[in-house]
């Protein structure tokens, strides 16, 4: 039984100083967690702004640079797979939404939240659930992270290029575990998470000690999108 669709979302903030804010990368085994936060002109419109996982990868690539050019402010954060490691994702996620709204150029007077909660700041906000597809803003944050991330995998891929990283983007697809469970671990890979943790200790860190302890706890990386 399909879920019926959410209703239009009703912002209380009626001004013109709107950030919207989402992520990408919770749930891959490498790399960072990339977010975006987008003022939006509403003089100058972008048609077609939608959810990001729902577009091409040509279209997702065509809006990226309409969103660079006409959006009012726009700003990048992120978190390395260090500090996910030492943070833990979810906490790592939160700080890396805080850098990108502190990064934008214009102070925002209300930021919206892609998901079920805000981080712990200082700027006036609430989250919207399934915020990227509901919210023009957050449609526009969530294809800038996820341009920017698919492109820092494709240049990974350039490094390692028996992992797959240009296709499954990092994520715990099969071929990724495979590579995992046959090569080791890359420094890039978030040795918190369980399937990189087991890696190591069968086959070892790509030019690091294979002997060197793991001080991380296991991540609770499943079910995350």
């Amino acid at each position: 039984m399909s879920k019926s669709p959410l209703p239009p979302f009703v912002c209380r903030y009626q001004g013109r100083l709107l950030a919207g804010v989402d992520e990408v990368g919770r749930g891959p085994l490498v790399g960072a967690v990339v977010t975006a936060a987008v003022i939006l002109d509403p003089e100058k419109p972008i048609p077609g702004l939608v959810d990001s996982k729902q577009l091409t990868e040509k279209r997702r690539e065509a809006l990226y640079e309409q969103i660079i050019e006409r959006a009012a402010a726009w700003s990048l954060g992120r978190c390395e797979a260090e500090e996910i490691d030492r943070l833990n994702i979810f906490r790592a996620t939160m700080v890396a939404m805080e850098r990108a709204v502190a990064g934008l150029h214009i102070p925002p007077e209300y930021v919206l939240v892609d998901g079920n909660r805000c981080p712990d700041w200082h700027w006036p906000s609430e989250p919207v659930i399934k915020g990227d597809s509901r919210v023009e803003a957050i449609s526009a944050a969530s294809i800038l992270a996820k341009v920017t991330r698919d492109r820092e995998m494709v240049a990974l891929h350039e490094t390692y290029p028996h992992y797959g990283f240009d296709g499954h983007k990092g994520y715990p697809t099969p071929v990724h575990l495979e590579a995992l469970g046959r090569l080791g671990a890359t420094v890039q890979h978030r040795r918190s998470f369980r399937p990189v943790q087991e890696a190591i200790e069968t086959v070892g860190m790509i030019n690091m000690s294979t002997t060197e302890e793991l001080l991380y706890p296991s991540d609770l990386f499943e079910n995350i999108d």
